[in-house]
């Protein structure tokens, strides 16, 4: 099963909230410092992923923004 980049994201956020509650929690030293070389890593990956993702859209720079088109607002 290939998983798509959006669950790298999410896997990623979650990962590293958990180190700022690890930080905050007082673990010790050397389970943060694991998990933010884990994390570290896991934005690596994450990047590599979304910029390597077959994603296409009919959007063109016309469209501007979905929630406000420029082009088609009526006057």
């Amino acid at each position: 099963m290939k998983t798509s980049a959006m669950f790298w994201v999410a896997a990623t956020t979650i990962a590293l909230i958990m180190v700022t509650i690890m930080v905050t929690m007082n673990f010790p030293f050397n389970w943060v410092f694991y998990a933010t070389v884990i994390g570290q890593a896991m934005i690596v990956y994450m990047v590599y992923r979304v910029l390597t993702e077959n994603y296409t859209t009919n959007k063109t720079f016309e469209d501007f923004y979905e929630d406000y088109p420029i082009g088609n607002r009526m006057r």
